[in-house]
């Protein structure tokens, strides 16, 4: 699991899959999630702007990923 620093206390699903380098672009976020290849806590999440909080972990399939091999990644404030 990888942990990715907020700046916020919030931050929405579809910045942070960019974020943590899960895809290589906003466009290739809006995709998975819209294809429900993005997990929020276990269950798949199909809204982009998801308000995402400390402690929380997303999976993203690894279709998607620039290594090709999936991930989770856990919100942490920084």
């Amino acid at each position: 699991m990888v942990d990715v620093e907020i700046r916020d206390n919030m931050i929405r699903l579809g910045q942070f899959v960019k974020l943590a380098g899960a895809v290589e672009s906003g466009a290739m976020a809006k995709e998975a999630i819209a294809e429900g290849l993005v997990c929020v806590n276990g269950e798949v999440c199909c809204q982009r702007g998801r308000q995402l909080h400390e402690g929380d972990v997303v999976s993203v399939d690894g279709a998607f990923s620039p290594s090709g091999a999936s991930e989770d990644y856990r919100v942490v404030c920084c």
